[in-house]
């Protein structure tokens, strides 16, 4: 597993585990790492879930060494928590998936990886916790997918088990809109000729790395308007070409390759005049070169049929499905009730601009679970809000905890400490979003 190599974490393996869909895995390796110590009542664990792209290393993708929300006077402070985060079916970085080998054949599994669901995440997760020994879970906490298993993790363990939960930039099941963008990037992938099923096909792959518009696809769902303008990538045409280049296509013998400028197989030939056409122009705008390099990064440490695997997982979230009372039970009275055996006192967080799970979606979470609140940050980075906006997101957390959990916070004891560095990104993120350099594209 090239891409699990990346990471320094512990794998736990699961000699048998039955799927929601009835199908039986043998020795699953299950990727996590944690984070401080258990205390003596072995009670003082938080669960961070990943997002889609995610992976165990939290420090990572919530941001680099001690990261801004990890550390010292920070949300999620090792000295008052024994933080955990493992990574979920189907995803590239170590856990069991299409990547991994099956134990029954001696090959990857490739597309015939089982289907899994979040409620199979947080089964499987729950037994390394209990090989860890932990009795039970002080707070969970996600965002995006991760937010998804959130709402699981209460539902899926026994009562009590759970006692808070932050879900952030989720819904409590996955809307028309969202699935409508997870079947137009598994059609982007299968419209590569060169798929095929393939059985060992990876992230390096020239096929999985050239492919048509996945790439960009991805980053342009997550970010909105605004959020181009902070990253640097709204602005008017690459200085380097003048009004008559753009105006004109190209100079003569480099028409085509402007045209196919983004054309990740576009094959160099000779033009009808006898010279060879020249290699395509840099990209006329900044948006273009920011998308592209934002999809280069990500198929460069991502893998094609986990990313399928992982978009139909999200498709089948619903806390209500298979929880209905009766057949003729109302899919909101369902979900309302559903959402009202949440441990009580959730803090949901959404952001102002998400495009993909709307603010509307975190406040019916907050108006049905007990004695909910709901939190919306201003933010214009869309989506990937959740990833960037570390200083709004650590003080509204971090209230939470001091609020939920004042033996962990005694009086005095704070003062005494100094919080480690700020919430500035020092390392661009291997695994999530944030960038040191935003000119890197």
């Amino acid at each position: 597993m090239p891409l699990a190599s990346l990471i320094d974490q512990q794998i736990h393996t699961v000699p048998s585990f039955s799927l929601e869909s009835g199908r039986v895995l043998r020795d699953v390796p299950v990727a996590y790492k944690t984070w401080g110590k258990l205390n003596s009542t072995k009670d003082n664990a938080m669960v961070i879930c990943h997002a889609f792209t995610g992976s165990a290393d939290v420090q990572d993708w919530i941001n680099i060494q001690v990261g801004p929300l990890m550390g010292r006077g920070k949300a999620f402070d090792p000295n008052r928590f024994f933080i955990f985060c493992a990574n979920i079916l189907g995803s590239p970085y170590g856990s069991a998936s299409p990547i991994t080998v099956n134990p029954d054949t001696g090959r990857p599994y490739g597309p015939e990886f089982p289907a899994t669901t979040i409620r199979d995440d947080v089964r499987l997760h729950k037994l390394v916790l209990d090989h860890l020994g932990v009795s039970s879970v002080a707070v969970a906490i996600g965002g995006s997918l991760g937010g998804m298993t959130i709402l699981e993790w209460p539902l899926c363990t026994p009562p009590g088990y759970v006692r808070h939960i932050i879900p952030i930039a989720t819904s409590a099941r996955h809307s028309a809109w969202c699935i409508s963008w997870g079947e137009a990037q598994r059609q982007s992938i299968y419209s590569d000729p060169t798929y095929e099923m393939d059985f060992t096909r990876h992230s390096q792959h020239p096929a999985w790395q050239q492919q048509g518009w996945l790439p960009t696809d991805i980053p342009f769902t997550r970010l909105v308007r605004k959020s181009f303008r902070t990253q640097g990538a709204e602005g008017r045409p690459s200085p380097g070409l003048d009004a008559a280049t753009l105006a004109h296509g190209v100079a003569r013998g480099r028409r085509a390759a402007a045209h196919n400028d983004g054309h990740r197989n576009a094959r160099h030939r000779t033009t009808p005049s006898g010279s060879a056409a020249r290699p395509p122009c840099p990209p006329s705008d900044l948006p273009s070169s920011y998308l592209r390099y934002q999809g280069d990064k990500f198929t460069s440490r991502f893998d094609a049929n986990c990313y399928i695997h992982i978009t139909r997982k999200m498709d089948t979230h619903d806390v209500s499905r298979g929880r209905t009372l009766s057949p003729d039970e109302d899919e909101s009275v369902a979900l309302a009730r559903v959402l009202s055996a949440l441990p009580s006192r959730a803090l949901v967080i959404g952001i102002q601009t998400d495009g993909l799970f709307f603010p509307s979606e975190q406040r019916e979470i907050a108006t049905y679970v007990p004695d909910g609140e709901v939190v919306i940050i201003p933010s214009p980075e869309g989506h990937d809000g959740f990833l960037l906006e570390f200083e709004l997101i650590n003080g509204h957390i971090l209230r939470f905890l001091k609020r939920e959990f004042p033996e962990y916070y005694p009086e005095g004891a704070e003062a005494a400490e100094e919080p480690e560095e700020g919430f500035d990104v020092k390392k661009t993120s291997m695994f999530g979003e944030a960038e040191a350099d935003i000119t890197r594209w």
